[in-house]
């Protein structure tokens, strides 16, 4: 039998941020392994911030995870984890520089379990909460480039956004690049790194066709997920750009379980 899959991202995708996963998701993702089609999540989040939100909704395992917006890829089927692709601390240093004339609301890194930011806002605080993090603000900008790093994120308005997106797309650059993975969300990460090469990399290792594929997303870090899978599906919520590479849009939104409806229609199309 062709080896299948389902992947999808987590935020305004799966689940409404912050919010639990409904139960009716889970009951999709319940019938998905019931006719032995494997699931996979790709986040932004880091492996472990994806883990401990899975953990909470009672699965122990999927078969695949995508961290860091490919950054590092968990394959479950396998066993095994692969990381790739970092930005070197003097591009960090370069982007904190590009970002400074602007407004910013904070700043955040990864590093182990530990986000380091400006401040502890709202939003990092609630997160941090959901998925076991721990908040630190650093003393001075220079601990953000004392190390190679997977990405740095930056929180600024939805006015300040718009004009972010207008002023970088004159920044050419080789080393890194910028996507939007939230709608205040900026984020940098080494330029090769991507949830669809991850994807590739995945169904490269398991033998799983591209065609066998269906990826879900909400925005602009899920585009080249959709654009490399077989059957690519934006959110209706999602941005304008994630839209027009999409295969298909969801009827719903995430607020109204857009993901699930979609998923049951098609099983039931496909009905065994």
């Amino acid at each position: 039998m062709k080896k299948k899959l389902v992947v999808c991202d987590i935020d305004s995708t799966l689940i409404v941020k912050y919010q639990p996963l409904s139960d009716r998701a889970k009951a999709v993702i319940n019938e998905l392994k019931r006719r032995g089609i494997y699931f996979g999540i790709a986040s932004g989040r880091t492996l472990e911030e994806i883990r401990s939100m899975m953990n909470s909704w009672g699965y122990d395992d999927f078969e695949l995870l995508i961290g860091l917006n490919g950054a590092a890829i968990w394959d479950d089927i396998a066993k095994k984890k692969y990381e790739d692709f970092v930005l070197k601390k003097e591009w960090i240093r370069e982007i904190l520089d590009i970002m400074a004339p602007y407004p910013k609301n904070n700043i955040m890194m990864y590093r182990d379990r530990i986000v380091l930011c400006d401040n502890i806002d709202d939003n990092l605080e609630h997160s941090s909460k959901v998925t076991n993090m721990i908040p630190r603000p650093v003393k001075s900008w220079e601990e953000y480039c004392e190390y190679d790093n997977a990405k740095i994120m930056f929180r600024v308005t939805e006015e300040e956004m718009a004009k972010l997106e207008v002023a970088l797309q004159k920044l050419p650059n080789d080393r890194y690049q910028w996507f939007k993975t939230q709608s205040t969300l900026l984020e940098f990460a080494h330029r090769d790194v991507s949830k669809g090469y991850a994807l590739k990399k995945f169904c490269e290792l398991e033998n799983i066709p591209m065609e066998a594929v269906m990826a879900f997303g909400d925005t602009t870090n899920d585009n080249d997920l959709l654009a490399a899978s077989g059957w690519g599906v934006c959110m209706q919520n999602g941005s304008d750009d994630t839209k027009q590479i999409a295969d298909d849009i969801t009827e719903k939104p995430c607020t109204e379980d857009g993901w699930a409806d979609y998923m049951e229609k098609f099983l039931r199309e496909n009905d065994d």
